[in-house]
């Protein structure tokens, strides 16, 4: 590697079945979403047909993620491999004079820059989808956690309710529920008033 991250493909393109390797070793400076705690690490291999580059390789780091039940910082070893090939067009140089062979880039994102492979652009695209969807600590999504149970403590208690209230359920008749035991003072009221009302149409007349 020369300037920063790049690394020249050059030699390998103008010379079909020429092959390099390269140890890499890089913190991804400029990769703010990911929070490295060791190199990330590998081997890339590189090596051309004629009409496409083969980018091959093995890479191993360790990341600080967000567990997806307690919300807790988790570090996690993460490997991935790499197994890329890019169309290349023209002739090789060593084949003819009046052309060279150059990557035709069509990546939605810059890889190449010319002949040049951005490497850390190469390898944090690798290290992205290596990362776990629903990274978890030790405790995974069953086993006691004390930091999700804590979090999840409040919701519980706002579900079930007052807890002052749950005394007073105990005082109802069997198989009553609150809403017949308010609706009954009501009821006998009422027969109370019916009652009334027929004594006083039974009375005789003066």
């Amino acid at each position: 590697m020369k300037r920063d991250d790049l690394l020249d493909l050059n030699e390998v393109l103008q010379h079909p079945g020429r092959r390099i390797e390269l140890d890499i070793s890089t913190d991804l400076p400029d990769e703010a979403d990911v929070d490295l705690v060791a190199p990330l690490d590998g081997t890339l291999d590189a090596v051309s047909t004629g009409n496409l580059l083969l980018l091959t390789g093995k890479f191993r780091t360790r990341a600080v993620l967000e567990c997806a039940r307690c919300v807790n910082p988790i570090e996690l070893d993460l490997e991935f491999e790499l197994d890329e090939q890019f169309a290349v067009e023209g002739t090789p140089s060593s084949y003819s004079q009046q052309d060279y062979a150059r990557v035709k880039a069509d990546e939605p994102f810059p890889l190449f820059d010319g002949n040049n492979l951005l490497v850390e652009n190469l390898l944090r695209q690798g290290l992205l989808l290596a990362m776990p969807v629903q990274p978890l600590c030790a405790a995974g999504w069953d086993g006691p956690c004390a930091v999700a149970d804590a979090a999840a403590l409040p919701a519980a208690r706002a579900a079930a309710g007052r807890p002052e209230f749950a005394a007073l359920l105990n005082l109802l008749p069997e198989g009553a529920s609150p809403e017949t035991a308010q609706e009954e003072p009501a009821r006998e009221e009422t027969a109370r008033e019916e009652l009334a009302s027929e004594e006083t149409a039974s009375e005789p007349a003066p």
